[in-house]
């Protein structure tokens, strides 16, 4: 028997309308054409569907058995209908995003707070992609937006502009270099660097600084987290490089100096790396431009 969504919705149409004329104007067709369709779903089926005498028109015990798999399936279809239509729209979807930057948790947080409220239907997740290749998976569908700040020249993604920063060396207030105007490479050759616990080659202060002059500090200690890196470079046990952003409040704290790499300072652009079909899509526009907005607020700070 060949069951179609049209013949559920008929079934439904008439026991609601108790009739075939009211049944047909709802249906918006003709009533010989709901005769019709009724009478070839019977001959299917082997068996009538409707009590024909009664009035108003009632659904024979094989037709209720219909009826019951109209509720039970329409609702369904209405419902992926209605899904598949706010995903066409941008209105829901899924956005997994992988961090290669580090620092970037503290910024990105309080931009997806903002995103989560004003789109309930996108699921968001946040993957670090510090564990694994991060632009791989976004090409591979396994993670949809990429903050990264080395683009990449890959087909089908497009490498969207976010905001540019500054790392700078942060440095207890009495320490020796918090006298320097500007801190160098070669400055790094007797201090204990404290970074972030992830390869050489995602840090500025390496990718950026030391590697190019081949210097290598004293000693590399790590932290997990921002704060505890700070403690660790007010209490004089080493010191660090850290975005501009990260180190707001850092540069009121008479604990602390901050001071630039180089006399005319590093600049570093992040990205959000995207595949082009995805770029238009309403929820992944917005949260660019929260992003955006966020960096600005927090460099302002």
């Amino acid at each position: 028997m060949h069951i179609e969504f049209r013949h559920l919705r008929t079934i439904k149409a008439i026991h609601e309308a108790g009739g075939l004329a009211r049944a047909a104007d709802q249906l918006h067709i003709t009533q010989s054409a709901l005769s019709h369709q009724i009478k070839g779903l019977e001959d299917q089926a082997g068996v009538e569907l409707f009590v024909r005498r009664s009035k108003p028109l009632k659904l024979s015990a094989a037709g209720l058995r219909l009826l019951r798999l109209a509720e039970q399936v329409l609702p369904q279809v209405e419902a992926a209908a209605a899904e598949f239509s706010a995903l066409r729209d941008g209105s829901s979807g899924r956005l997994h995003i992988a961090i290669e930057c580090h620092a970037c948790f503290e910024w990105l947080f309080p931009v997806l707070e903002v995103f989560r409220k004003s789109w309930l239907d996108v699921d968001v997740d946040i993957r670090p992609g510090l564990a694994f290749d991060a632009l791989p998976a976004l090409m591979k569908e396994e993670v949809d937006l990429v903050v990264s700040s080395d683009p990449e020249d890959l087909p089908g993604v497009t490498f969207v502009e976010l905001f540019d920063y500054a790392p700078v060396f942060v440095a207890a207030s009495t320490h020796p270099l918090a006298q320097k105007p500007y801190v160098e490479a070669r400055d790094f050759r007797d201090q204990t660097l404290i970074t972030y616990p992830v390869e050489r080659t995602r840090l500025d202060v390496f990718s950026q600084l030391l590697i190019p002059a081949k210097v290598e500090p004293a000693a590399v200690r790590q932290a997990e987290l921002t704060a505890v890196i700070l403690l660790l470079v007010a209490s004089n046990r080493g010191v660090s490089v850290l975005p501009d952003w990260v180190v707001r409040e850092v540069k009121y704290s008479s604990d602390y100096v901050t001071r630039p790499l180089t006399k005319e300072g590093l600049t570093r652009r992040l990205y959000a790396a995207v595949r082009d079909d995805d770029l238009g899509k309403p929820y992944m526009e917005k949260l660019i431009d929260l992003a955006r907005v966020e960096a600005r607020k927090l460099q302002a700070a």
